[in-house]
């Protein structure tokens, strides 16, 4: 690690070096790029997105798909789970096991291989890793009542981030409020169904300070699925002086979540709202609590204030308790990570140029005990005692180059990883193992702006995605018989990625269509080693698949109306096979059996999705406003299984949702309510891939109901001064 830093800090002094030579020329240029400036400071599409470049940028110079979530939705929605804020992304698919916990989050099929958490896609808050240090993600800290926003970079971020092939998604807590504010949040539904908490915001002009207080219960639309939660948010932002910005960020939850577990055909068939009868009689649950803190340090410093440091540190710690059909288990792992990034904007041969270097840390250790199951109760037997050590370290380096004026420009980017895992069994030293993994990524890729709102762009890299420490847990089919803790036969997946795509604005000046957003992106994947998961006895393990190829298409549309009339319509195409695949199962008895999947579908991804909004915002006085908002989904069918043995049938849902706002003096109240799935489809809202091979067909458990129709009501009063 002090290598990795000593070689940040020497590119840093380097880079600084390199540009002082070109102060003189910068200050007589300072009042043409102030003009420039302004100009782009009046572009529709000058929302600033650090997830996906790690510096900030209009989403017409970004050189990939870059989405952000309106915040006008999110002060009406129903905000219990990550699928009630981002369902609506052109591109993501969104399973959801239990209604609002434990939702599969899915990006051009990377993500679809978790059962329990999100892997693949770097998830943020803030931009602190809420993702662990071997990438197993969580959204479990996230107060969805306290956003300002999602931003979601998709397709392959890996040069800049750790396992994130998919993309990276940051949840971005809302303080851009203007006055001091106190704020009370009710949300009442179906099956049980409440939340309510509090926030405020306070302000100077030298700090702003946010926190927020939610308590979540729900009943559950299944036997055996009540949840509560409790969550706590809170930004403090210092200004020391106009180019300093100092920030203390703090989350923390607590929750148990009753499992239901999944079902088999018949009993799917019959009552998909029962629960799986072991999980009820080994009450399937998880008990959790997390919390976390960072400090970040940001500064601007040079003659144009060109250069940004960032130096942020963070700790965390968490613990879980969770069941399954033998065993009773403890994990609890404490964290400790941080990250330097410097950035660079200056002008190489009268050319714009935006530099970045930086480097991660994240270390977490931590003890996984289990005993033995005794009908939800922890029995006396201790059935193993492990300790985890997980270590992270990375540098990346970037640089976007505007080749023709602010039109034209190539973005190269890298990523070198390092990644160690280690399980010591403490009651049996001789199963001690540590895998290790590492890496380069490189990225190439160019954008064209044909005007300053419509921009063609193409990329080429390679991803990096390693398995996280759960997965790598050993099972006696394995190579060495389970002779070590961890699985020496699961090898990371790599793969090389390539994408095509132009979005845009187009201005009208015709009384119907005011402006149309729009973006079509093509990418082909191809991966060597890809993960899939399968289940034996309940317990999901993980194998490589040789090489798979994904081919896909993410389109979206919007269409800005006259008086606050909005259409929007997402389409995406995914044709994803596995081109060489040879695969171990087991039956009943325990022998192999070896199956060729060579050309087959791969499981748990529709190969059509689609998602139609019409949302209507209207405004009855200068001080009651209100919006109408009809949401449908089509999902087409896909398989629950790599033998494409097993379909899951296409589904249809609709949603309405409708609110007002009413200010009063300095009182601010907000009134919604809205109606999900309200023609009550029956459909799988999770699939559990490769269910039990062990058993007959008919017996193995891919199915996770959706939830059926359900109603929700909220009224939130708030205060300024």
């Amino acid at each position: 690690m002090i290598k990795t830093v000593l070689l940040f800090l020497f590119i840093i002094l380097m880079t600084g070096y390199s540009y002082s030579q070109d102060n003189e020329e910068e200050e007589t240029e300072l009042k043409d790029s102030l003009e420039v400036k302004k100009e782009m400071e009046e572009a529709e599409t000058q929302e600033i997105v650090i997830t996906g470049t790690r510096i900030p940028g209009k989403i017409i110079d970004i050189p990939f798909s870059v989405f952000r979530v309106d915040k006008k939705e999110l002060a009406y929605s129903r905000n219990i789970g990550m699928k009630d804020v981002m369902n609506d992304v052109p591109g993501l698919f969104l399973q959801s096991r239990y209604g609002g916990y434990d939702v599969r989050l899915s990006i051009r099929g990377y993500g679809n291989r978790s059962n329990s958490g999100i892997r693949g896609i770097r998830i943020l808050q803030d931009g602190i890793p809420e993702s662990e240090a071997d990438g197993e993600g969580s959204v479990d800290a996230i107060d969805y009542t306290s956003l300002e926003t999602v931003e979601i970079a998709k397709g392959n971020l890996s040069s800049l981030y750790t396992n994130a092939p998919g993309g990276v998604v940051n949840f971005l807590t809302d303080l851009t409020y203007k006055n001091n504010y106190v704020k009370q949040n009710n949300m009442f539904g179906s099956y049980g169904m409440s939340q309510n908490g509090i926030k405020t915001g306070l302000m100077t002009k030298n700090y702003k300070f946010f926190a927020s207080y939610n308590y979540r219960n729900y009943d559950g639309y299944r036997e055996h699925n009540n949840q509560y939660f409790n969550l706590l948010n809170s930004v403090l932002q210092v200004y020391p002086d106009s180019r300093t910005t100092i920030s203390v960020m703090g989350n923390y939850v607590k929750g148990l979540a009753k499992l239901p577990g999944a079902l088999n055909i018949e009993e799917y068939e019959n009552n998909p709202y029962n629960a799986y009868t072991v999980a009820v009689s080994s009450d399937f649950k998880r008990n959790f609590s997390k919390g976390r803190l960072a400090v970040r340090y940001n500064t601007s410093f040079g003659i144009r204030t060109n250069n940004d440091i960032e130096a942020t540190g963070y700790i965390k710690l968490s613990d879980l308790e969770y069941t399954t059909n033998q065993l009773y288990n403890y994990n609890n792992r404490n964290a400790l990570g941080g990250f330097l990034r410097y950035n660079n904007t200056s002008k190489i041969l009268s050319r714009n140029n935006l530099f970045s270097v930086g480097v991660d840390y994240n270390a977490a250790s931590g003890n996984v005990d289990a005993y033995n199951n005794v009908s939800g109760i922890k029995g006396d037997k201790l059935q193993s005692q492990n300790e985890e050590f997980i270590y992270n370290e990375g540098i990346y380096l970037q640089n976007q180059y505007f080749v023709y004026r602010d039109k034209a420009s190539v973005f190269l980017s890298v990523r070198y990883d390092n990644i160690d895992i280690t399980n010591n069994n403490q009651l049996f030293s001789f199963q001690n193992s540590t895998r290790r993994f590492s890496r380069y990524t490189p990225r190439f890729a160019v954008n064209y702006k044909f005007t300053p709102t419509i921009a063609v762009y193409s990329s080429f890299g390679y991803s990096y995605d390693t398995p996280t420490a759960s997965e790598l847990q050993n099972y006696p089919y394995t190579s060495n018989g389970g002779a070590t803790t961890l699985n020496p036969d699961l090898n990371p997946q790599i793969s090389k990625n390539i994408e095509v795509g132009i979005k845009g604005n187009v201005f009208t000046e015709s009384d119907l269509l005011e402006k149309l957003y729009f973006e079509v992106t093509f990418y082909n994947t191809k991966i060597e080693d890809e993960i899939v998961p399968f289940v034996i006895n309940d317990f999901t393990y993980f194998r490589n698949a040789a090489y798979t190829n994904r081919t896909g298409v993410e389109s979206g549309i919007k269409l800005e109306m006259f008086e606050g009339m909005e259409i929007a319509a997402n389409y995406s195409y995914a044709d994803f096979n596995y081109l060489n695949y040879n695969a171990i199962n087991y039956n009943s008895s325990g022998d192999t059996v070896t199956n060729n999947y060579n050309g087959k579908v791969v499981p748990a991804i529709p190969d059509n999705l689609l998602n139609f909004v019409i949302n209507y915002q209207f405004k009855i006085t200068k001080d009651y406003t209100g919006i109408l908002l009809w949401d449908m989904d089509y999902v087409s069918s896909m398989f629950a299984d790599d033998a494409n043995d097993v379909v899951i049938p296409s589904y249809f849902y609709g949603n309405i949702m409708a609110g007002i706002t009413c200010n009063y003096k300095n009182f601010n109240f907000l009134l919604t309510g809205g109606l999900n799935n309200i023609f009550d489809e029956k459909y799988v809202g999770f699939v559990n891939i490769n269910a039990n091979p062990e058993l007959p067909a008919n017996q193995r458990r891919y199915y996770e109901p959706g939830e059926p129709r359900n109603t929700y009501f909220g009224l939130n009063v708030g205060y300024s001064f």
